[in-house]
């Protein structure tokens, strides 16, 4: 297996490196009868596009999506979809230095020793240009899920570096999160994390931090035990995204703290439904959903390419300096809130499908 395809009923396999001629994805299995227009696909990729603001890459690139395959009149076919984006602002001559050397914390050096060969150009196919692909599929999946079972999916950026936001995930809306250009709710620490990101810039440096995402409305029973769990599927989605480091979902790592007579989530009886008075396992129980929101965080660390010297290792196996060339984010998480987005809605849309499959 080549690693290039993810889901189960609804499957994508993404293609294309940040420096090739295009990047693209075949979506299979997808239902017929979906309306979807180009301006609909294209308004997700534009959150993720770059130079969208003086705080993301300077990269000039308009990610305009052509649909070569499966919609036809605005409506989904039933066959395979294959959407296309291509490369227009591509500079491979700012690597030509980095091709004889290892940059720290790149893929520059396992997939050297994994393939015996690899494209140095903006990272090749380890690049996160290829997440344009999964936005690209993840749009479909997003308006599906909305307009046939009401399921909406929000990612915000809730901490830059040591600036944590506190948000009310139940009352968060997609407006406020794009009312600014760090994509975080909360409009006062907004000014602060897109400050403290002008300061990383100008230092020549790079920041991480965390996107919380919330799936609401989602019906009791997605989920495959024992290991295609959904919160399994979730993880495995978001550790999937260039620079993720970890992953928790419901009340994760905090939850290590509460003892179980704090930590159980009661069921109630509400408006003739059973439901739960509190949600630590955010959403989901023993791999399946439950009908409550689901909530996850994902983590991500500082872009590795950064305008400082560093200490590394050429293909001569000597020690050298480099100092990263070529555009790129100082904070990669504005334009990674679509990126979550469409992996939760990938991920929802496949269990959904396998479900609808079991009891059909």
């Amino acid at each position: 297996m080549s690693g290039n395809s993810f889901g189960h009923t609804f499957k994508i396999t993404t293609c294309g490196e940040s420096h090739g001629g295009a990047v693209g994805v075949i979506i299979d299995g997808c239902p017929a009868g979906i309306k979807i227009t180009l301006d609909e696909i294209q308004h997700e990729l534009d959150r993720r596009k770059p130079g969208q603001s003086h705080i993301t890459t300077p990269r000039s690139e308009t990610d305009t999506i052509h649909i070569l395959s499966g919609i036809f009149e605005g409506v989904t076919t039933g066959t395979p979809i294959l959407l296309l984006a291509y490369n227009k602002d591509a500079r491979s001559q700012d690597y030509d230095e980095l091709k004889k050397l290892f940059r720290p914390s790149h893929a520059d050096y396992t997939y050297l020793m994994k393939y015996g060969i690899r494209d140095y150009r903006g990272s090749g196919r380890a690049s996160a240009r290829e997440t344009l692909a999964r936005v690209a599929a993840g749009s479909i999946a997003k308006k599906y899920l909305k307009e046939n079972l009401n399921i909406e999916i929000l990612s915000y950026v809730e901490q830059v570096g040591h600036i944590k936001a506190d948000i009310d995930m139940q009352s968060v809306s997609l407006n406020a999160i794009e009312e600014n250009i760090i994509r975080c709710p909360d409009q006062k620490i907004a000014k602060e994390m897109i400050s403290y990101v002008e300061q990383i810039k100008a230092a020549g440096d790079s920041i991480g931090g965390v996107i919380r995402c919330v799936v609401r409305n989602v019906p009791v029973g997605l989920g495959e035990p024992v290991f295609d769990k959904l919160n399994a599927d979730l993880g495995k989605a978001m550790l999937s995204i260039n620079a993720v480091k970890g992953f928790e979902i419901g009340s994760g790592f905090a939850g290590v703290e509460l003892p179980g007579s704090q930590h159980n989530d009661p069921f109630i009886m509400q408006n003739g439904n059973v439901r739960t008075s509190s949600n630590y396992a955010g959403g989901i129980l023993g791999g399946i959903s439950s009908g409550e929101d689901i909530y996850c965080r994902v983590a991500f660390k500082s872009v590795s390419t950064i305008n400082k010297e560093q200490a590394t290792v050429n293909l001569k196996n000597e020690e050298v300096k480099v100092r990263g060339e070529g555009r790129h984010d100082p904070c990669v998480l504005p334009r990674a809130v679509p990126v979550v987005d469409a992996m939760a809605a990938l991920v929802i849309m496949d269990h959904y499908l396998r479900h609808k499959a079991r009891i059909s």
